[in-house]
């Protein structure tokens, strides 16, 4: 009798976890983005749905119910007729989409057959490249690209680079970013979290910042994959001036530390009738220029110390036969002008 209790007890056990595992089966999983998974989703990302795609809904055998358009800006297909609640297709699958576009038809018609179709992806939003680089430029950008190609097709860094690199992220104008941000925070790489994005804890953006060593150091970190709406800025460095008696006087980017003799050498060096005993440099500190006056024929023998120039700073070498300057010399600054956003070149990377 005892044993026939605790075979029955074990059969309706068993039926209660069978009943269960059917259950949890048949419950709908949501289009997330898992960590084990991500790195193949983030390949695929250029085949769902962005802002500005043109999407095709397709009810086989039917025109009546058939729909064309583009996303809101809450990211559900805009205007679709004979659903009874709003769509979401932002991020999402052209199968994902079909699916949840039968299930709304499924009320007004029987076993709908869907098929969603991008048509379009040329509207995507652009991305822009800035700065310190020789050719500023616009992307249309089709598949994935990362920072080093970006910057190779752009024709590589001018000489006032920086050294550092800032890359300016909205959200929601790609799919990728936030299944990244995702991917970066499960693999636990806090310090690589820490160093190379600063993203505020808002719905606001991110900020990449690379170090340019890195990324010619081969540092992965260091050469993210460009987006669709990334606006990637080359920082410049801030200028040193060479004026007076040399043979080029010029800009000189102060992205590394640099001396008095190797920014006369960078500017050509001295002129014949350059007065090299007679040099000048001009620095402003605390609002207020101070002067400094050197002697570059001592430091090439080694009997003066080499001094180590600041940005803004103005080195001027005194000439035979003119004048010496009383006061700061006033530089008339002749930068290249820059190109409104809408006017720089365009490019497709397809």
């Amino acid at each position: 009798m005892k044993s026939r209790k605790f075979y029955l007890f074990s059969y309706v056990l068993l039926c209660i976890i069978l009943r269960q595992g059917s259950i949890s089966a048949q419950t709908p999983t949501p289009e997330l983005i898992p960590a084990d998974n991500s790195s193949e989703i983030l390949e695929t990302d250029v085949n769902l749905i962005h802002f500005g795609d043109l999407v095709d809904v397709d009810v086989i055998g039917s025109i009546e119910y058939d729909w064309r358009g583009t996303l809101n800006p809450e990211g559900f297909l805009d205007g679709i007729d004979y659903a009874e609640n709003p769509i979401y297709a932002l991020c999402r699958s052209e199968k994902k989409v079909a699916e949840e576009v039968g299930k709304a038809y499924a009320k007004i018609l029987r076993e709908p057959k869907v098929v969603v179709k991008i048509l379009d992806r040329s509207n995507r939003p652009l991305s822009f490249l800035y700065g310190a680089i020789k050719t500023p430029q616009r992307f249309q950008i089709m598949r994935p690209i990362s920072l080093n190609e970006l910057l190779i097709v752009s024709g590589g860094l001018t000489e006032k680079a920086s050294g550092e690199i800032q890359i300016f992220r909205p959200r929601q104008l790609n799919c990728r970013s936030e299944a990244e941000n995702k991917s970066l925070i499960s693999s636990g790489k806090r310090e690589s979290q820490e160093r190379y994005v600063a993203a505020s804890q808002s719905d606001a953006a991110n900020y990449i910042n690379i170090k340019i060593s890195d990324l010619l150091g081969g540092k992965t970190q260091a050469n993210p994959r460009i987006l669709s709406g990334d606006v990637v800025t080359v920082l410049e460095a801030d200028s040193i001036y060479v004026i007076g008696g040399v043979q080029n006087p010029k800009q000189i980017s102060s992205r590394a530390q640099i001396t008095l003799s190797r920014a006369v050498a960078a500017a050509g060096g001295a002129t014949k009738n350059a007065e090299i005993k007679k040099v000048t440099v001009y620095r402003r500190e605390a609002g207020e220029t101070k002067i400094i006056e050197t002697d570059l024929e001592k430091i090439k023998a080694g009997v003066a110390e080499d001094l180590v120039l600041r940005a803004f700073d103005i080195v001027e070498i005194a000439q035979t036969g003119r004048e010496k300057t009383k006061f700061s010399p006033v530089l008339k600054i002749t930068e290249s002008s820059e190109k409104k956003p809408m006017n720089l070149p365009l490019r497709v990377i397809d």
